[in-house]
């Protein structure tokens, strides 16, 4: 579990999240959604270190990050997977490369096991003949189940997915998804989302939450969010053609 008590962050007199509290459970897809410049992105960056908070904590599995030694930090990030919002594939390398890389940086494991994990991990994400492809030489769908399989290449306990389905058709963006929920509960990880897509909030959201300018504002379920008189988050829903229909039908 993943756990954030308090959390505030400025830039300047800019006050971006303001006492955010929340907790992302194990096994379950928790989803970030809210506006651009809402905070959920500066959320995801403080949870995983990239930024000093200026109150509270963030905790994993109740050891508390900004407390935590060289060493336990080290060990906090080899179990931390990133899903970026473009992929971040380098485009000099294979497919089978970029997903050895972590690996490559973080283990001592010969050349064989990493390309043995390399290839499990390419065949869990559905992609067993794309090993010598280079990035331009595949679909943007294909580029982010290949994020996957490096994201998840060191068995990560803790997974964070920033916009996984941007720029993707409506179709792929749902096998991303249940990709996503898959490994979720197959590895039993804490898996953190932060999106735009309602789809994938109707579709994987076991537990939701809501940012409006820097605070914490609504939190639920799938099954709930689509029924909350919540008055800002309604629009944010609702704002799309999709869930006007949705809750149209309901």
């Amino acid at each position: 579990m993943i756990e954030a008590v308090n959390v505030t962050k400025c830039f300047g007199e800019n006050k971006v999240l303001d006492q955010i509290s929340v907790k992302f459970e194990t096994g379950k897809c928790n989803l970030v959604i809210g506006q651009s410049g809402s905070g959920k992105t500066v959320l995801m960056k403080c949870l995983v270190g990239l930024f000093e908070i200026d109150k509270g904590k963030v905790m994993f599995d109740e050891k508390v990050l900004s407390r935590m030694s060289f060493e336990e930090m080290k060990l906090v990030r080899q179990d931390i997977g990133m899903l970026f919002q473009g992929g971040a594939l380098f485009d000099s390398m294979p497919v089978e490369e970029n997903v050895m890389f972590p690996l490559s940086m973080f283990t001592d494991q010969s050349l064989s096991e990493r390309r043995d994990r390399a290839n499990f991990c390419l065949s869990r994400v559905n992609l067993k003949d794309a090993n010598k492809l280079y990035p331009s030489e595949i679909s943007g769908g294909m580029k982010k189940r290949v994020a996957i399989a490096r994201a998840i290449a060191m068995n990560p306990r803790y997974l964070f997915c920033d916009e996984p389905n941007s720029g993707l058709d409506p179709k792929t963006a749902n096998v991303i998804d249940n990709l996503i929920k898959e490994i979720t509960e197959e590895y039993d990880m804490t898996t953190v989302i932060n999106t735009h897509d309602m789809n994938s909030v109707v579709e994987i959201g076991d537990n939701v939450f809501y940012i409006h300018n820097g605070k914490l504002w609504w939190q639920g379920d799938k099954e709930s969010i689509l029924n909350s008189d919540n008055k800002e988050l309604n629009e944010f829903v609702f704002a799309t053609e999709l869930t006007k229909k949705i809750k149209s039908a309901l």
